[in-house]
């Protein structure tokens, strides 16, 4: 494994277009991206990959969204200004995507947060609604501190202090935010969620929106802060 992405970007993205593709693409995950980081030199790809998702050069479209809004997702002020026209060109891409997107929904939630990036929002852009498929966080109390696991799917809907799978933990009680009252950015996540047919992915983010009680100390904290500090 490589930290750094090859050195010869023209020639790494022009494997693209035959049968190989999968691989190519595996490739450039690896070296771009790899695991979900980003590097500094991951950023010059963001041309190559604006080319193929506005059809400009071939590659799968919706790859292309996918790696460049992890990449934008963790810009700064001067790579934003810098990559303002391949991000404004690979905004409304994102956008037809995710509107397609009504069958798979950790497919839904990556484009989600890739039109984020592409917006400029760097908090809930950068993976931290992934937990929304995954059905779990995990959070830290601010009182005490205690290790907080968060689940609102197949184990059910509470909080518990440490590893849920172990016998008989102590659990507490997930309150989930009324859609009418979230603000603005959540609201609109919601209603996305929901107009895409995704209604488990709109609840998940009521929760993730909500309220989370401490079993170890009583407390109760907002969950969307405690996610987005981590």
């Amino acid at each position: 494994m490589s930290p750094h992405p090859c050195d010869d970007l023209t020639a790494a993205f022009a494997r693209l277009g035959g049968a190989a593709d999968q691989q190519v693409w595996s490739d450039l995950w690896n070296d771009l991206c790899h695991q979900g980081s980003v590097y500094e030199d991951s950023f010059p790809a963001l041309p190559y990959l604006a080319a193929i998702a506005t059809g400009r050069a071939p590659g799968e479209p919706q790859e292309a969204v996918l790696m460049a809004g992890l990449i934008v997702s963790a810009a700064d002020q001067e790579h934003g200004a810098r990559y303002a026209g391949e991000i404004s060109a690979l905004l409304p891409v994102a956008r037809r995507l995710l509107g397609a997107a009504t069958d798979h929904p950790p497919t839904f939630v990556h484009l989600l947060q890739c039109v984020l990036a592409f917006e400029g929002e760097r908090v809930w852009s950068a993976g931290r609604l992934e937990g929304l498929f995954e059905q779990e966080y995990e959070i830290e109390c601010p009182a005490c501190a205690s290790e907080l696991f968060i689940a609102f799917g197949d184990h059910g809907t509470f909080v518990s202090a440490g590893d849920y799978v172990r016998a008989d933990p102590v659990k507490a009680a997930l309150l989930p935010a009324d859609p009418a009252t979230l603000a603005p950015l959540p609201a609109r996540l919601h209603r996305t969620a929901s107009q895409a047919g995704h209604g488990q992915i709109a609840l998940g983010l009521t929760y993730l929106f909500g309220r989370a009680a401490c079993p170890d100390c009583g407390g109760d904290s907002p969950v969307s802060q405690q996610v987005g500090e981590r």
